[in-house]
């Protein structure tokens, strides 16, 4: 088994003899025996281990294991602690994309710090399986169906091309005990669920559907070279850049899927992109870090600026309008009824600009500001519920002002970076 790692090292990864490596280890099992198994190909390596308090004492004790395992075969160690929850809630995702975050990151961070080659993590063979499995749910493109790759932007993974249970046998054979996380077992996660219930599943129809899923996923991966020139050929010739696609080249979805990729654009706004009429022109559609632009001819990509990242609200109720200015605004603290929140501007967004009565259009009072259409498309908004309270750095909704009657006066302000 080691010269079959060895050798999809080799084929796969190109690791030179003498690399660096920093070894993802949690304590289960995978990762016990990949830091193992690169040992015992003599690379340089040095653990990484992440705590995540997200399970009480069992956390404690996987750190408690890698500490003893590493000291036992002379591995030095590296631990980080994480308060996962508070950063899932600070950004409002799952727990599980919060410890992905934090994980990747501070390997990367890690990576540079102590000059290594690379990361490698754990995944094997099943992993993979699951992982093809769970992209075809979502609906996924060519390069989803290709699964993880051997190696990507410093992460490395030489255990797919083995099995869970070669794993298992490995440890066996070399008396390595490991720890079990019990979260593995519970069936909120979707990989979970594919693991336990749908893969046993798929075995009763073909107890070879792990094998025959990595072995597809690797022959769309070989595939992929070949498909990535026939799209830069298509793109030339139909006269697509990185900024600019014309509504010419709008039938395909592949086309427009792979202009997006990795711009952080879902499935749902390239369907809304494709059957975008005349009558849209001006639309916008914003990613964490991009948006497109529907131009008149074209669909335009930009990269959110500097300044059209998401601002950062303060909140604070005061005893009087202090100092005013495009960044701060107060309002009657006892008409905000829901919380509120920061987005983009969108397309049919009205409000009631400060000291006047009727409803207006913020695409034409930004119109009226003399703003151009990029400029438009970088503009937030502070919500209440369905109402926009404020078009940030510029006006105030005039039905949430500050009046005599007002008892408690709520500050609005930025941030400032």
């Amino acid at each position: 088994m080691i010269d079959k790692v060895r050798t999809y090292i080799d084929r796969e990864i190109g690791l030179p003899p003498e690399a660096f490596i920093l070894v993802a280890l949690s304590g289960g099992a995978d990762s016990s025996a990949l830091l193992l198994i690169l040992k015992e190909l003599s690379y340089k390596v040095h653990a990484l281990h992440c705590n995540f308090h997200l399970r009480g004492e069992e956390s404690n004790r996987d750190q408690a294991f890698v500490e003893e395992l590493c000291k036992r075969i002379d591995v030095p160690l590296s631990v980080r602690h994480f308060q996962t929850e508070e950063e899932a809630k600070r950004r409002g995702i799952s727990l599980e994309m919060a410890a992905r975050d934090l994980r990747y990151d501070w390997f990367r961070e890690e990576m540079k710090n102590l000059k290594a080659s690379c990361v490698a993590v754990a995944h094997h063979r099943d992993d993979q399986a699951e992982t093809l499995l769970l992209n075809l749910l979502r609906g996924t493109g060519l390069r989803g169906l290709a699964g993880m790759q051997p190696k990507h932007d410093g992460i490395i993974r030489p255990l797919l091309c083995l099995s869970r249970e070669e794993i298992l046998d490995y440890l066996q054979e070399r008396g390595q005990s490991f720890v079990t996380d019990s979260t593995n077992s519970e069936r909120i996660a979707q990989r979970n669920k594919v693991r336990l219930d749908v893969i046993p599943l798929l075995k009763e129809i073909n107890p070879a559907v792990v094998e025959h899923l990595h072995f597809a996923s690797e022959n769309v991966r070989q595939s992929l070279p070949y498909y990535k020139k026939g799209i830069e050929a298509t793109f030339n010739e139909m006269r697509i850049t990185g900024t600019c696609f014309p509504l010419s080249a709008l039938s395909s979805q592949t086309l427009l899927h792979e202009w997006l990729l990795e711009k952080g654009f879902n499935r749902a706004q390239e369907e809304e992109m494709l059957s975008a009429s005349n009558s849209q022109v001006g639309k916008v559609w914003h990613s964490n870090n991009h948006f497109v632009l529907r131009d008149r001819n074209s669909l335009i990509l930009s990269p959110l600026s500097k300044q059209a990242e998401v601002p950062q609200i303060k909140q604070e109720i005061v005893s009087c309008i202090g100092k005013t200015g495009p960044d701060i605004a107060y309002f009657d603290a006892d008409l905000i009824t829901n919380q509120i929140e920061v987005r983009p501007v969108q397309e049919g967004d009205a409000f009631v600009p400060f000291g006047m009565k009727g409803r207006k259009l913020v695409s034409d009072f930004l119109t009226d500001r003399k703003l151009n259409r990029f400029e438009k498309a970088e503009q937030f908004a502070a919500v209440c519920g369905d109402e926009i309270i404020w078009l940030i750095g510029h006006r105030s909704d005039n039905r949430f002002r500050v009046t005599d009657a007002t008892k408690r006066i709520l500050k609005l302000s930025v941030v400032k970076s």
